[in-house]
């Protein structure tokens, strides 16, 4: 395979296969970050919450059991090479979370809305991918470094289930698997959500799409002959990539990231069309769209300093256990359920009004 397409062309199909099932999961199974949190704080439902913990748990259990039989190695991943810094995950995710309020969704739900024919997630899309580059290797890069330094090439992988094997005389497959199945335990202690089957496959999807970036390009890590970067999806940094693709692919080669990206938008199509609802949408209203590019401009630097986005480190970082996933994910729910009580406070004085 790699004298016919190369490292650069495999890792690309490998994400663009990842990324059509995830985008099918957000149009076919409504798999969302933000419209789990809504539904969780407004609507006193938690089964997207779980679609979410069944996602995290396959992955977890799949990426352990990679561990186990030597198709993955985690520590060459960026979630687990560099030293934790837990004020950058609580910052980054408060901003990440409080953006994705604003804007009315995240870096892969936007994909999704674009999918379906969302011009607005199209700005969104831009300005997110831009401000996560300008402070990841741009103007603001210095300064990010200054107040978040990166230390890289830790001695100990940054891992719960690492830092359980070293701590007792079992493999760190065996925690994972074990926390994993917790997850899952968890998810499906709900008879409403046991009631709906295709919350439960989406969720798996999800979480298998997850573990095959991973384990994909691990294999091409090993077997390849460019040192492919181990890793899977998250949807911050790699909308930079892929417009820095799209402008220079003369002379640029494709990655994951495009593949990723490129697939998401694919399947979000393919599952909106499929469903009869594909249509063209733009702003009418220009506050609506300055709230929307405020929001992708706070998230953008958030998923920077966070190391990852919802997806990031919400599930792909989760599935290897990596100390910065759990505080993360906290501080992103946190900062979108502040980002959502202004909306709604706002809404509410406008009605009264």
């Amino acid at each position: 395979m790699f004298e016919v397409l190369g490292d650069a062309n495999t890792v690309a199909l490998i994400g663009l296969v990842g990324g059509i099932v995830l985008g099918l999961a957000a149009r076919i199974g409504r798999f969302c970050t933000l419209g789990a949190i809504e539904d969780y704080l407004y609507a006193n439902d938690d089964r997207r919450l779980r679609m979410w913990a069944v996602a995290i748990g396959v992955a977890i259990i799949g990426s352990h059991l990679g561990m186990a039989f030597g198709w993955l190695d985690p520590a060459s991943s960026a979630y687990l090479a560099q030293t934790w810094n837990p004020i950058g995950s609580i910052v980054g995710g408060l901003m990440f979370g409080y953006g994705m309020a604003i804007s009315g969704n995240c870096g892969y739900g936007a994909l999704a809305r674009l999918g379906g024919g969302d011009l607005r997630s199209f700005v969104i899309v831009l300005i997110l991918g831009l401000s996560a580059y300008v402070v990841m290797s741009g103007p603001l890069a210095y300064l990010r470094v200054l107040i978040f330094p990166v230390e890289m090439d830790v001695r100990d992988p940054q891992s719960i289930s690492m830092l359980a094997e070293r701590l007792t005389a079992f493999p760190a497959w065996v925690f994972g698997v074990i926390i994993g199945a917790a997850l899952l335990v968890f998810a499906m202690a709900s008879e409403r959500f046991r009631k709906s089957p295709s919350q439960i496959m989406w969720g798996t999807a999800v979480g298998l799409a997850i573990f095959s970036g991973w384990i994909g390009t691990s294999w091409v890590a090993m077997h390849g002959f460019d040192g492919e970067t181990v890793q899977t999806h998250t949807f911050a940094a790699p909308l930079g990539d892929t417009m820095f693709y799209l402008m220079t692919a003369s002379g640029t080669t494709l990655s994951f990231a495009v593949g990723s990206v490129s697939g998401v938008l694919i399947g979000a199509f393919l599952g909106s069309w499929s469903k009869g609802h594909f249509r063209w949408e733009a702003c009418e209203d220009p506050r609506e769209l300055k709230r929307q590019m405020l929001g992708a401009a706070i998230m953008g630097p958030g998923a920077i300093i966070a190391v990852g986005c919802s997806v990031g480190q919400g599930i792909s970082a989760f599935s290897l256990l990596a100390y910065s996933a759990p505080v993360t994910f906290a501080a992103i729910f946190t900062g979108a359920a502040l980002g959502l009580r202004q909306l709604v406070s706002g809404l509410s004085i406008i009605a009264e009004r």
